[in-house]
Order: structure tokens, then C-alpha cells, then sequence
């Protein structure tokens, strides 16, 4: 699948999904995180939970971004290959729920791995962290991300780990989510349909 391919219809998905508010969406989902950081004692906790409420996400997430391409006539082609997948991954599903587009580099040699770079980051406007001398530990703000990108890719039977490389956050010049394959997971649907 070609890149621009890819682009064309992120944008065509994003231009027909309904819209809500950026700056209401930012700073609802910081009143959750705010909220989480009090109800856990450890910024661990907190990141876990953010990967856990993503993953729920995610997994909804899939059947959206296909109904939503199948009912605008958008072709989205079958991805062949973890690149096809993080291709589509990156300029459609980004595109398509949060309006940006992310890039895709660094594959590992065996292709089981990439990372995703992040330039514009929707839920890290009007965000300030505390110093991170503060704490033990590293708050991973934007972590619902990995969630959603596992929850999303289980479903279409990848199943992967997350996690933040570097965020913008924390100092750092762009936002770098490494996604790393572990496995590709047998269709059991039809196990449970057969006849005996």
C-alpha cells in the first residue's frame, strides 16, 4: 500500500467523522488522569490503568474503523505485513479519530517491530507535569495510546506490546511509540462453530 494512498483516506475518513471539541477532549481526558494519579499510589499504577482503559478503546475502536471506511467507500486495503499494518495504523486510524498522522520508522531487520512518531499530540495540550525529580517515577500521560494500539491490533489477531519511547512531555523532541510484535493469533471463531 502506498503512502499517499494511506493519507488520502485518513483524511477522507477524518473529513466525514463527527468532531468533538480538542480543547474539551484534552481537558476531559486530563481530569481522568488527574483523577487516576489521586486514586493510585504509584505512577506505575496510574500508567497500567491508562494502558488498560486503552486497550478497552482499542478493541471498540476496530470495528468502527472498519464500518465507517465499508459505509464512505473508502478502500482500505488488507494489510499483507506488520509495515502494511503500521502504514494503515499511522495515516488512517491516527487520521481518522484524532486528526493527526504519525510516521513510521526504524523496523526492526526482522520487521517485527517499528515505531511510530508522533508530531502533534491532542491530549498533551494545556499539560504541564510535575518535575520529574518529584517522583520515582515516570508518569506516561499519553500512555492510553499503547493501550489502543494493542486493544486495536488483538482484534485483527497481532498481538503486540506498546510503550512510550519518548514524549514531548518529558523534554523530548517528539512523541515515539515502539510497537513490537510477539505474536500472530490463530482465528478461534471458527473452533467454536464446528460440528462434531
Amino acid at each position: 500500500m502506498s503512502k499517499t494512498n494511506a493519507s488520502s483516506a485518513g483524511h477522507t475518513l477524518w473529513s466525514k467523522m463527527p468532531k468533538a471539541n480538542a480543547e474539551l477532549f484534552a481537558l476531559t481526558y486530563g481530569s481522568l488522569v488527574t483523577e487516576l494519579i489521586r486514586d493510585y499510589s504509584s505512577v506505575s499504577e496510574v500508567n497500567a490503568q491508562l494502558d488498560r482503559l486503552g486497550h478497552s478503546i482499542g478493541v471498540r475502536l476496530v470495528d468502527e474503523f472498519l464500518s465507517k471506511a465499508d459505509l464512505l467507500n473508502v478502500n482500505v486495503p488488507a494489510c499483507t505485513n506488520l509495515r502494511d499494518t503500521a502504514e494503515v495504523l499511522a495515516k488512517i486510524g491516527f487520521r481518522m479519530f484524532l486528526g493527526v498522522t504519525c510516521d513510521v520508522a526504524n523496523f526492526s531487520a526482522d520487521g517485527n517491530s517499528f515505531s511510530l512518531y508522533l508530531y502533534e499530540n491532542p491530549l498533551a495540550i494545556f499539560v504541564e507535569l510535575p518535575p520529574e525529580e518529584e517522583r520515582d517515577e515516570r508518569i506516561l500521560y499519553s500512555n492510553v495510546y499503547c493501550g489502543v494500539i494493542r486493544g486495536a491490533l488483538e482484534q485483527v489477531n497481532l498481538r503486540v506490546e506498546c510503550r512510550f519511547v519518548r514524549d514531548v512531555l518529558h523534554g523530548e523532541e517528539v512523541n515515539e511509540i515502539r510497537v513490537e510484535l510477539k505474536e500472530v493469533l490463530m482465528d478461534g471463531a471458527g473452533d467454536d462453530y464446528k460440528e462434531e
